[in-house]
């Protein structure tokens, strides 16, 4: 479950309601969730707790799918991919690999980004925006090699909306949103017997 409270219909949030409506139908959704991608659609139930929020993020959204922007879909998708990889969301990598089908990436593309280094399927822009996701650490021979290829609003757009789907990744980790409603997997293994036993202790014979 996430770790703050939902909100639903009774909420009385009209634009969130009309969100509920496309994606839920006429279901509740906190009591019968479950989306067309096979979410639990609660990304949108507990920020409808906060209106505004629910708002935000939804124009946020609205705006890297505007006709408007000048960046190529496909360097988007790459970048909220990269990511949703990077902060190591299941969520946000999940939901952009189909989105990123969508916009016409390959199967070698997709399955790439989590070794793009290595990968021979990208282009020169492509590979040049792949570099650039290093968490705002951007040496300018990287820079250059992007300028080289986009221009300057492209450049914008694409840093804005890849950072913002950065927040999202780490949000939906942090609160156990949709498919980050998972454990950490860092925990200590305990030994056999009383778990006290030391590995290093046991080889060091110095």
């Amino acid at each position: 479950m996430p770790r703050l409270k939902q909100a639903g219909r009774e909420m009385g949030n009209p634009y969130a309601n009309q969100i509920f409506d496309l994606l839920f139908g006429d279901r509740d959704p906190l009591t019968a969730p479950g989306t067309a991608t096979g979410t639990p659609g609660n990304w949108w139930t507990v920020f409808n707790i906060v209106p505004d929020a629910f708002a935000h993020t939804t124009d946020g959204f609205r705006f890297y799918r505007d006709p408007k922007r000048v960046i190529d879909p496909k360097l988007r998708e790459l970048g909220q991919l990269r990511a949703g990889y990077l902060v190591g969301s299941q969520f946000v990598y999940s939901q952009h690999c189909k989105a990123a089908r969508e916009v016409g990436l390959t199967e070698a593309q997709i399955q790439g980004c989590r070794h793009w280094s290595v990968a021979d399927c990208y282009s020169p822009v492509e590979r040049a925006a792949l570099l650039v996701l290093e968490r705002g650490r951007v040496d300018d021979g990287v820079f250059a090699a992007l300028k080289a290829h986009l221009s300057d609003e492209e450049i914008l757009e694409f840093t804005y909306i890849t950072c913002t789907y950065m927040m999202h990744a780490i949000m939906s980790r942090a609160l156990r949103l949709e498919y980050d409603d998972v454990e950490d997997p860092v925990v200590e293994i305990a030994a056999p017997g009383d778990g006290a036993q030391d590995v290093m202790s046991m080889v060091d014979t110095d």
